[in-house]
């Protein structure tokens, strides 16, 4: 099975209203070859994908760590939900990251050009979390208040600005659903640790 394909039937498997529509948005803006940045984790063709089923991957595990140190919030975070959030946490990445040339200096000191990444935010700036939300509403996809809560803030502390006002929502948000920390260090692993 390739990654796309696991990626589909997981989505699929949630049984969430929209999941079609959110799949053909998907494809139309390139998210199954999209890298996941411009040089860190997942930083080539296909990298977004590889790295949105790693952090699916180290959300279930992070769930059931905390479900058997903590029964009671079993409930609070469906399998489900773990899906949602980590498969559909980083859309708003589809075509933020372009392929552009640069120079450098090779081993003999001369410069050669190169290809790689670089970021536009031009085409829809919207922000990173609200972005991911925003388009998977507007494409159909049935989120619960704690999807799009987790989905808004994964970011945690790098998503933050000076305002307080944006810091009390962030503690808010995590105070009322356990999926966001779980999302967040799912997120970080993923990105860390657990890299293509």
């Amino acid at each position: 099975m390739t990654d796309k394909e696991r990626f589909c039937e997981i989505l699929k498997a949630t049984g969430r209203l929209g999941v079609d529509k959110v799949l053909a948005g998907l494809e139309e803006l390139g998210f199954f070859a999209a890298p996941a940045s411009t040089r860190f984790h997942g930083s080539e063709p296909g990298g977004l994908l590889k790295h949105s089923l790693n952090v699916y991957d180290q959300a279930r595990v992070l769930r059931e760590v905390e479900v058997k140190m903590c029964p009671a919030i079993e409930p609070k975070v469906p399998v489900e939900s773990i899906a949602i959030t980590a498969l559909l946490h980083d859309v708003c990445k589809a075509e933020v990251y372009k392929e552009v040339e640069k120079f450098r200096k090779d081993k003999d000191g001369k410069w050669e050009k190169y290809k790689t990444y670089g970021v536009d935010y031009s085409d829809f700036p919207m922000g990173h979390g609200e972005k991911s939300v925003m388009r998977l509403l507007r494409w159909g996809l049935e989120l619960t208040d704690e999807e799009m809560l987790a989905i808004r803030w994964h970011m945690g502390a790098f998503d933050l600005s000076d305002s307080p006002e944006a810091r009390g929502s962030f503690t808010l948000a995590g105070e009322k659903t356990p999926l966001l920390p779980i999302l967040i260090a799912a997120d970080g692993l993923a990105s860390h640790i657990t890299v293509i």
